[in-house]
């Protein structure tokens, strides 16, 4: 199989401000959406797998990465638009979506205002409307990114990993690894706190009926960020929409990493089974 391309960083405008994209490969576009705090090079490694089939598209949101902040509140749905708001800048019509997290809120968001741009939907680690358990581990979680306290918020995500990846001697190699690509500047410091702030607001589970688009939902039996259930509400809110459980060691809210071997291809699979022509 032969390297897929890997075009050059750029910039773009989109609304108000200019936003940080790096694409891959060519083919039908897929779009993947950040999860809280983190920025695009989190994707590379498994963009690289996807953009053998398609062009992959990853970007910073506003505030992070290399992404202007902007003016106005941020919420999951003014995210949504900025989603919107690019691929009309990149003059796609219609794409696959793949959300993580905070993304798949955005991913939701984006389906409901422009369906007709979404031509299928990925949700992995997602929720449809904040619950008493979320509530209590995000707002601990947000803590110290309030108060610029970066060692211990990043100390305190180490819950989206599994038990057993914690006690695990290569951890702390990965955790070196992914440093750089997390929030390091005041100001991706303080909007990484209004993204916990919009994570905290999210709630589309009686608008979730509306979707149409053919949805795979991913959901890890060991997340504590997303916990299990959740992804089964959501599941059961969009008509036809899949469901998949990971269970066991790695099923935390980091499975995409944990269970890549399992994760990657099931992406592909399902993507592959909703061609846009």
């Amino acid at each position: 199989m032969s390297t897929p391309t890997t075009h050059a960083p750029r910039t773009v405008q989109v609304n108000d401000i200019t936003v940080a994209v790096q694409e891959f490969g060519e083919g039908e576009p897929l779009l993947i959406i950040n999860g809280t705090s983190q920025s695009l090079g989190f994707w590379t490694e498994t963009a690289l797998v996807w953009a053998n089939r398609f062009r992959v598209i990853t970007y910073d949101l506003r505030g992070m990465g290399g992404s202007e902040r902007g003016s106005g509140a941020l919420s999951v749905a003014s995210l949504a638009a900025d989603a919107q708001g690019l691929l009309e800048t990149l003059d796609i019509e219609r794409a696959h979506v793949l959300g993580y997290s905070l993304g798949s809120a955005i991913a939701q968001e984006l389906a409901l205002a422009a369906p007709n741009r979404v031509a299928s939907l990925v949700l992995y680690c997602t929720w449809g409307r904040t619950d008493g358990f979320q509530r209590a581990m995000m707002t601990g979680l947000a803590h110290p990114w309030r108060t610029g306290d970066v060692e211990a918020a990043l100390g305190a995500l180490g819950v989206a990993f599994s038990p057993q990846l914690l006690d695990n001697p290569e951890f702390g190699v990965l955790i070196e690894q992914l440093l750089p690509l997390f929030p390091s500047t005041e100001q991706q410091i303080r909007t990484c706190a209004e993204q916990w702030d919009a994570d905290l607001a999210h709630d589309t589970l009686d608008r979730l009926s509306e979707i149409t688009t053919p949805t795979l939902v991913i959901a890890g039996e060991q997340d504590l960020l997303t916990p299990p259930w959740h992804g089964r509400q959501v599941a059961d809110a969009i008509p036809g929409a899949r469901h998949h459980l990971f269970t066991g060691p790695g099923s935390s809210h980091a499975l995409g990493v944990e269970r890549a071997e399992e994760f990657v291809p099931m992406v592909l699979e399902f993507l592959g089974e909703h061609p846009m022509t």
